[in-house]
């Protein structure tokens, strides 16, 4: 995957206490700005512009010491609401890494700036030595109408549907897609889910063949299952899983591809995940069918 861009970003300031990973900035229901960020989070923060601004969000305000905190804005210039995923890291003085805090920023309308802190408050003074660093680590972004939800209310599909967080081992990762029928009326599957992978600048990837099957990578993964045709009831659920390798030839360019946009089935409403792709120069995904999850939930139909 991707190493990070260098470590320059300067926090200084006293920052209040503030829980690990809590938000303090709100949205309006016009899609405004509003702020309750802590007072002593807003000293201004010194680096390099390309660590502290990017992918339209830019931190704005940084606190030091024991808890130190980051205020950054994420701006909306597209054309359709989007939920962000934003991940800082604070570091030493030194330059080691202290916490990676990660904030969803859900629903920006386009041209709202909404504005968010995020803390470590398990940062102490010996540690930073009254002073941190900060930079933009990450930033995603999912049109919301495509946001993965594992809980809440029910979308109008009538089903959930997201990825796990995976799995790596000697160069294998197996991620798993997970579908929940959370409506009133019986879901049918029929094989495979659609699956489109997404570049950084959430165009199509080229050159990476997406393959029913474990498509030769690895057996055992689930991916090599035959395809069953499926009815999930109320309250079932599936999984399909995704499976590749990141070998790498000398030579080649490597492929990364954070996202990927999935069709549960031909013709229903796509849901985008984050899986991180790091697909090396193998050129193929390799997309198992969907299978129940547990044992008894749903049926198969002869």
């Amino acid at each position: 995957m991707r190493k990070p861009a260098p470590l320059t970003a300067t926090v200084s300031a006293t920052c209040g206490a503030l829980l690990m990973l809590t938000s303090c900035g709100t949205q309006q229901a016009n899609g405004g700005t509003s702020s309750t960020a802590s007072p002593a989070c807003g000293a201004e923060p010194i680096g390099d512009p390309s660590e502290l601004k990017r992918d339209g969000v830019e931190i704005t305000g940084v606190g030091g010491g024991a808890g130190a905190c980051a205020q950054f804005e994420v701006t909306n210039e597209g054309t359709e609401p989007l939920t962000y995923t934003v991940t800082l890291t604070f570091l030493s003085p030194s330059g080691e890494a202290l916490a990676n805090p990660k904030e969803t920023v859900r629903s920006v309308k386009p041209g709202a700036k909404v504005r968010r802190t995020v803390a470590a408050s398990d940062l102490t003074a010996d540690v930073t030595g009254g002073a941190a660093r900060v930079r933009i680590l990450q930033v995603r972004s999912v049109p919301t109408t495509e946001e993965p939800r594992t809980g809440g209310a029910c979308p109008p599909s009538g089903v959930r549907l997201y990825a796990d967080q995976g799995d790596a081992a000697m160069g294998l990762r197996v991620v798993g897609l997970r579908l929940e029928n959370c409506g009133t009326r019986d879901y049918p599957l029929n094989g495979y889910p659609e699956v489109q992978l997404l570049g950084e600048d959430h165009a199509p990837v080229t050159g990476v063949r997406v393959l029913d099957g474990n498509a030769g990578i690895a057996t055992g993964t689930g991916a090599d299952a035959p395809p069953t045709p499926l009815t999930l009831t109320p309250g079932a659920r599936a999984h399909a899983t995704l499976v590749w390798r990141n070998t790498t030839e000398a030579g080649q360019d490597p492929v990364h591809a954070p996202y990927a946009r999935i069709h549960a089935k031909p013709g229903t409403a796509p849901v985008t995940v984050t899986p991180e792709f790091d697909l090396g120069t193998t050129g193929k995904l390799g997309v198992g069918p969907w299978q129940l999850l547990d044992e008894g939930e749903g049926r198969a139909r002869p």
